[in-house]
């Protein structure tokens, strides 16, 4: 599918010079003189190589489709994860390494949506939000009640945040995982 430079956003897929990038970093560039373009980070996604490339607004470039497939975790075996697709029942491996910093926050049984480019695996989406429960929150400071402020806590995943200060060990919250940040009490 082609799009104009002007269209790319973060996380997007695209080809260029026959390999296939991810938009790592992305910043809208309007010189005085001169047409804008869009000066990106490119993270190639089999070796993993930086690439810093500018793109004009009027150019054209081409935009990878990836099919998802909904996904339920099963069990995890040390790095390895494994994943029913729920269509056709089949399993899927897929390395800690795949995943990066939301393997932190998958539980059993999640349901996920596995991104696919011409059969192989290219990463996983996990849901806005997930439930975890607190198994450690500092004591609220005395006077502090009234400014917004918030206590460092752990998870049970063992993920440090920030909570506000009614929060207490045993507490179950509703944690962001885009950003790891807490979000509200778990009803």
């Amino acid at each position: 599918m082609k799009i104009n430079g002007s269209e790319l956003r973060l996380g997007m897929l695209i080809e260029h010079n026959g390999k296939l990038w991810t938009v790592c970093k992305l910043q809208h560039v309007k010189p005085g003189k001169g047409g804008a373009y869009m000066q990106t980070e490119l993270k190639e996604i089999k070796t993993g190589t930086k690439l810093n490339e500018r793109f004009r607004s009027d150019g054209t470039l081409e935009r990878v489709r990836l099919d998802e497939e909904e996904c339920q975790l099963l069990f995890m075996d040390g790095d390895v994860f494994t994943f029913m697709n729920m269509s056709s029942f089949d399993q899927l491996q897929i390395h800690r390494e795949m995943l990066g910093d939301s393997a932190k926050f998958l539980q059993d049984n999640m349901l996920v949506k596995v991104s696919f480019y011409d059969g192989q695996i290219m990463g996983v989406v996990l849901p806005d939000s997930v439930v975890m429960e607190v198994v450690e929150a500092d004591a609220v400071v005395k006077g502090q009640t009234a400014s917004a402020s918030y206590k460092p806590a752990v998870l049970e995943n063992g993920l440090r945040i920030l909570v506000p200060p009614h929060i207490e060990s045993g507490t179950r919250i509703v944690v962001n995982t885009s950003d790891a940040s807490y979000v509200e009490r778990a009803k």
